[in-house]
């Protein structure tokens, strides 16, 4: 699984004008399933993405979690992560698990940062042309890829 991680003070997502999800002080994460991904890559990103110690401590230091923080998720199932750049100028998304595949998965996913003790979890809706406003805050935005954990320990201590 792909991620892009961004703290932000507010994110919104929208579907043909409507509202859908909106948080305050949290993260934004876009999420690509790819066809490989199992519930391990899932499980392995939601411990991630709750440990991940990039907000502000007493002392201004990146030091604390969003679990710390009592912050928010807003998970955007995102198959554009998964694309291919490698030829041309189009990319391709063969490399984006196929919807019947992605959605359970990203739904367990979504299951396993709740599991992992983030209480406010929103999402968008998969499959949907959505549109996504936030307040990056820092900025701080990380990309995470758990084929990149599976050469080294990943676990957030």
């Amino acid at each position: 699984m792909k991620a892009v991680y961004q703290r932000v003070s507010h994110a919104a997502v929208s579907v043909a004008g409507e509202e859908i999800a909106r948080i305050s002080s949290g993260v934004l994460l876009l999420v690509g399933v790819c066809p490989e991904d199992t519930e391990e890559e899932a499980r392995l990103l939601a411990r991630k993405v709750a440990g991940l110690r990039v907000f502000r401590d007493e002392q201004d230091k990146m030091n604390r979690s969003v679990l710390d923080t009592g912050g928010s998720v807003l998970a955007v199932s995102q198959f554009t992560l998964c694309a291919n750049t490698r030829h041309g100028c189009r990319p391709d998304f063969f490399g984006a698990a196929r919807p019947e595949i992605a959605e359970p998965l990203f739904a367990y996913f979504v299951g396993c940062l709740r599991d992992a003790g983030v209480t406010s979890v929103e999402t968008g809706r998969f499959g949907a042309d959505m549109q996504v406003a936030l307040l990056n805050d820092g900025p701080v935005t990380i990309l995470l890829d758990t084929d990149d954990w599976r050469k080294g320990s990943a676990a957030c201590k």
